[in-house]
């Protein structure tokens, strides 16, 4: 007969009857964040795509998956490890205007809202093709509710 854990279950019973305090090991769950880190490389932001882009937005994607997708992720959702989504509140025209893109492509830009380090600037990209960019950049922030 096996009196070992009715003994054991009578002596918690007979603590809880008492009034005293019982330490019940439990197992701990694995951290949950460890669990759910997104892979390096991943999207950063959930993209929806607009149904059509303008010809210039065309030529613009056309250029930003050349010369921006490797650190800004396909469709600017980001891209853990590498960059910043540009489909973000914090891209939007009224904090950086269209200058601020001309002007980060240009020149690079010191890191100041995300923690991916500063931004080199972007050899071989011209003043038109950023215009372009910004353009694919802006219909993708308008198809995800960012004016």
């Amino acid at each position: 007969m096996k009196t070992k854990p009715l003994i054991g279950l009578a002596a918690v019973a007979l603590a809880a009857v008492a009034g005293w305090a019982v330490f019940v090991p439990q197992k701990t769950a694995p951290d949950a964040a460890a669990q759910t880190a997104p892979a390096e490389g991943a999207p950063i932001a959930d993209v929806t795509l607009p149904a059509r882009l303008s010809e210039t937005a065309s030529l613009g994607k056309t250029a930003f998956d050349a010369v921006c997708a490797a650190c800004h992720g396909e469709n600017a959702a980001g891209k853990q490890g590498f960059g910043p989504p540009l489909v973000h509140k914090i891209y939007e025209p009224s904090h950086h205007g269209d200058a601020a893109f001309q002007v980060a492509a240009a020149q690079g830009v010191r890191a100041h809202h995300w923690r991916f380090g500063n931004m080199p600037p972007q050899d071989g990209v011209t003043a038109g093709d950023v215009t372009a960019i910004i353009a694919y950049v802006r219909e993708l922030q308008r198809a995800n509710g960012i004016e």
